[in-house]
């Protein structure tokens, strides 16, 4: 992209692993992933993070209610814009409609052999301008088969994490099959909350600074 027609317009976010702007360009206004400032010791996991987002977004390239990938340079990331407000800025509240399409957008997603591994967040999920979701920040999606036996199980707990934010915002609607996938906790989650978990609230809190829970609503 023609960085000389392109300005920023203000910073969405900025953290170790980049800077995440809303950009004008000759085509309208786009999201840009900037990793020009990361620090040298981060650049090679910002890299990496940035990449496997492309890859994850090349695949769903075409499909309605995620990013779309513009540019992938090796240093910015430049992704389409969707108006709208993250879910805990713009709670789904009784609205079973919304739910109903967020599940719909998953399943079309997993179809593509793309599981998305970080819906616990509530910022990943919009609530666009006419109230339908879209699902953003593929940086931690994982590509595969989606037949084989660990894309299935990575497509349950995101499943599961949509369940967990349909209990909060529309509980009186959860399924008696939904309120049995909520209460059954795979051996990834579990391994994860005994030895993966510690691992990143260490590395997040004590050394990258961050707040484990931001862009994050409340929980039940």
């Amino acid at each position: 992209m023609d960085d000389s027609a392109t300005r920023e317009l203000r910073a969405l976010k900025s953290d170790s692993f980049g800077r995440i702007s809303l950009m004008q360009g000759p085509g309208g206004v786009f999201v840009r992933r900037d990793l020009v400032h990361v620090p040298l010791w981060l650049r090679l996991p910002a890299w990496w993070l940035a990449r496997r987002e492309a890859l994850g977004l090349r695949q769903v390239a075409g499909m309605a209610d995620v990013p779309q990938l513009l540019a992938w340079d090796g240093r910015r990331l430049d992704r389409s814009f969707m108006a709208g407000d993250a879910m805990y800025q713009r709670p789904p509240h009784g609205d079973l409609a919304y739910f109903r399409r967020a599940r719909r957008l998953l399943q079309e997603l997993h179809r593509r052999g793309i599981a998305h591994n970080d819906l616990a967040k509530e910022a990943n999920w919009l609530v666009l301008e006419d109230g339908r979701p879209a699902i953003i920040d593929f940086q931690l999606a994982t590509r595969g088969h989606r037949r084989s036996r660990w894309m299935r199980l990575l497509a349950r707990e995101d499943l599961r994490h949509l369940l967990k934010h349909k209990r909060m915002y529309c509980r009186a609607s959860l399924t008696p099959v939904e309120k049995r996938v909520l209460k059954r906790h795979s051996w990834l989650r579990d391994a994860w909350f005994r030895t993966g978990k510690p691992v990143y609230r260490f590395v997040t809190r004590r050394i990258l600074k961050w707040e484990d829970n931001e862009g994050k609503g409340p929980k039940p």
